[in-house]
């Protein structure tokens, strides 16, 4: 007689169809660990050669020099070995390997990042910025395009991290590179770029968050790494008085809630008290014994700059940044950026000067 099956009874796992997936699974596994592999030993032989061309044969010598030597090296290594080693290629070896001169660091790297990603980082001046792209790619597994798109939309220097003095930064990045430890300096924006949301003309607060909540999945990717929507109007309750914060949200790096308001117009200094109110509310109420304060982002149409230095917000965890709804033509947006980072910087020179009389 044959087997009876009986409904609801434990799938077979050890049967031909479990054995395939299985082997498919290791096939598959098998491919990407080969393909990782082969992207590692690739970007390396690629540093190594341009580094060997930059010490042996470029540095210290007439640029003339070079474009006598490069192209017999080419051709030579053309034949023997395919297109991969044309001029342009060996060019941008020698770039590759003078733009990232610590071999630890491309090795570090190279476990996340590809040959093109490379491509994609050494046109990058600032040394600053091009790491902290590098090191973002690699924590947060961007693809190339994403990292491209991340470059123009000028994320880097959208980040509180761009404002700060060279030494802060430095040390930011070293510990995303060494433990890949997110800070609110790297996540938080300024301004954020909300072209995706079809805002026209006119709009109320309601129209703002019902277009995020329509659009969550892109307002997600802007917010920047590690941000997970937990609730819309969230209520809270103080001495019988209902509050209702706009958004919040958890950041998974950050390990900590992050209330958002919304506001059409410009920054006002009462929000300051509302928003405490929400982050000590939280942090009483719905803070987890392992995660940091709740950390609020009050997003405006306008920002008063002197009235957010002299409240101190970032002393009480608040970032309040403008929000974009059409994106400016790059020069704009460049020009906004950088009187931000002359702000930023004038007043840093000022708190120095300050401490230095007191």
């Amino acid at each position: 007689m044959g087997r009876i099956k009986r409904i609801g009874s434990t799938p077979d796992t050890s049967g031909p169809s479990a054995l395939l997936g299985d082997i498919r699974t290791l096939i598959e596994m098998a491919r990407q660990r080969t393909v990782s592999a082969v992207n590692s030993e690739l970007t390396t032989l690629y540093w190594r050669i341009g580094q060997r061309i930059h010490t042996q044969v470029l540095e210290g010598r007439r640029a003339d020099y070079g474009e006598e030597v490069l192209p017999n090296l080419a051709a030579q290594l053309v034949r023997d070995y395919g297109g991969s080693f044309s001029v342009k290629n060996l060019r941008r070896m020698v770039q590759f390997a003078v733009t990232f001169p610590d071999e630890q660091i491309v090795v570090s790297l190279i476990r996340q990042l590809s040959w093109t990603h490379f491509i994609a980082l050494i046109p990058l001046k600032d040394p600053f910025q091009r790491d902290y792209y590098a090191q973002m790619a690699s924590a947060e597994c961007w693809s190339v395009r994403t990292l491209r798109e991340r470059i123009d939309s000028m994320l880097y220097e959208r980040t509180a991290l761009s404002k700060q003095p060279e030494a802060l930064i430095a040390q930011e990045l070293a510990a995303l590179q060494g433990a890949e430890r997110m800070s609110p300096a790297l996540v938080m924006r300024d301004p954020y770029i909300l072209d995706f949301l079809g805002l026209r003309d006119t709009w109320q607060e309601s129209d703002l968050e019902a277009a995020i909540i329509r659009e969550m999945e892109s307002f997600l990717l802007e917010l920047g790494a590690g941000f997970t929507f937990v609730a819309r109007q969230k209520r809270i309750q103080i001495d019988g008085d209902d509050f209702h914060l706009d958004l919040l949200f958890y950041n998974r790096k950050l390990r900590r809630l992050v209330a958002v308001e919304l506001k059409v117009g410009e920054f006002n200094a009462a929000y300051k008290g509302q928003m405490e109110l929400y982050l000590r509310w939280l942090d009483r109420y719905e803070r987890e014994p392992e995660e940091a304060s709740p950390l609020g982002i009050i997003l405006c149409t306008g920002k008063k700059s002197e009235q957010i230095e002299l409240l101190e917000l970032n002393k009480s965890g608040i970032h309040v940044a403008e929000y974009l709804t059409t994106l400016p033509p790059r020069a704009v947006l460049m020009e906004r950026l950088h009187q931000a980072a002359r702000r930023a910087q004038l007043q840093i020179e000022q708190r120095k000067a300050d401490g230095a009389s007191a």
